[in-house]
């Protein structure tokens, strides 16, 4: 009894608890912004340790003058759809005016800055380029700089750890709103961290640089996940429920913006399995674990769609069992479906006349990708081009770590 009670002590040690940029913001009496007229860049994510939103933090906190929330994708409260404009509003318990930088505008406009002094952002990432919180930021930054205000970053930790980079950065004419900035698909940083980059490599535009501050967290670590963390997971968007939902969105994603194959979103499982209507799961299941990947499994699965495209039928095909972080390449997992797929399949060519390879080749940065891909259906045909701009990142990106 008295060993187990030591094991569960050291379990409890163990697990970290993290303090984010806006506990340390806290602790610091709110010293960083202090008699400042503050606009917050927030969501449902930007919460202490004790879920209480960053919100009602600032604006009860003294000393200091909230003035104006601004809202990303999904909304400051998480009232929104993916991909659904949000609109300015008022905060129902604050009064104070949002605006919003995912419908007309995405970037703040001077009139939205003009009674602030700093603007900060608090939110939790996923550590992913196509998830558009950070090109929010990238635009909030570019608006600072313009105006002349400073930017505040809460930081939060990276969900996949700081040491994951995977995939290409974007090329020229694939830039958009989920590929907003040149890095690589998974990027290896915080919040903090990527912010630093922007504003140092010339990432805004014509080059111009913001005054940047952040907020360092304390007690994370490069090689922590979320779950190591010992801090709440509030969901990031409706369809990353879980704080190991990043891996799989990763896993799948970019292979979901075909819309030819189920990644199981409008079911129970998102982003953590793949699926159609005509795959037999227990044949797929078979040769996917044929395949040995490093660090995954894979489980024959039949769903019926619950809503969106699939809502109400018939699927077949496997469930993905990330069992080791360090080990799985998450990107290559949707290729190597499509390559399994496609030997049992070959009539069913999820790039031949699919009106949807744009939003595909925005979410890879590039259309070299599927060019590549479909004229065989292997992944080793694309790995060293997906992999090409790793290395060379991770040695620039040394340069803004801070956190060992």
């Amino acid at each position: 009894m008295k060993k187990l009670f030591i094991i569960l002590i050291l379990q409890v040690l163990l697990l970290a608890q993290v303090k984010t940029g806006i506990e340390i913001l806290k602790e610091n009496n709110f010293a960083e912004i202090k008699g400042k007229k503050v606009g917050l860049i927030t969501n449902p994510t930007g919460v202490d340790k004790d879920l209480n939103s960053t919100i009602d933090i600032l604006f009860q906190a003294p000393n200091v003058k909230l003035v104006a929330l601004f809202a990303p994708e999904h909304g400051v409260r998480g009232d929104y759809y993916a991909g659904d404009n949000v609109e300015n509003t008022i905060d129902p318990k604050t009064n104070l005016p949002v605006y919003s930088l995912h419908g007309k505008f995405k970037k703040p406009t001077k009139e939205m800055l003009n009674d602030i002094d700093a603007l900060i952002y608090d939110i939790q990432d996923i550590g992913c380029r196509s998830y558009t919180y950070i090109s929010t930021m990238a635009l909030c930054m570019e608006a600072c700089a313009e105006y002349n205000k400073e930017f505040i970053v809460l930081d939060r930790p990276n969900p996949l750890g700081g040491k994951r980079v995977e995939g290409n950065i974007v090329e020229k004419g694939f830039f958009s709103f989920i590929s907003q900035l040149p890095i690589p698909y998974v990027y290896g940083l915080t919040p903090g961290e990527l912010a630093n980059l922007i504003n140092n490599e010339g990432m805004l535009q014509d080059g111009k640089k913001c005054k940047l501050t952040v907020i360092k967290m304390e007690g994370w670590k490069r090689n922590m996940i979320f779950e190591q963390t010992g801090l709440p997971w509030v969901l990031t968007s409706p369809n990353v429920p879980h704080q190991f939902s990043p891996f799989y969105y990763v896993a799948s994603g970019i292979m979901g913006e075909l819309s030819y194959f189920s990644e199981g979103v409008g079911y129970t499982l998102p982003f953590q399995l793949f699926a159609a209507e005509w795959i037999d799961p227990i044949l797929l299941a078979e040769k996917m674990n044929a395949l040995n990947l490093p660090g995954v499994k894979f489980r024959p699965i039949t769903i019926k769609g619950m809503f969106g495209r699939y809502q109400g039928k018939k699927l077949g095909g496997v469930q993905i069992y990330i069992q080791d972080y360090d080990k799985v390449n998450l990107i290559s997992l949707q290729f190597y479906f499509m390559q399994v797929h496609n030997e049992l399949y070959p009539d069913k060519n999820p790039f031949k006349d699919n009106k949807r390879i744009s939003s595909f080749n925005k979410a890879i940065g590039t259309d070299k990708i599927a060019t590549i891909f479909s004229k065989n259906f292997l992944y080793k045909d694309i790995e060293n081009y997906l992999n090409k701009d790793v290395e060379p990142f991770k040695k620039l990106s040394k340069k803004y770590y801070l956190y060992n």
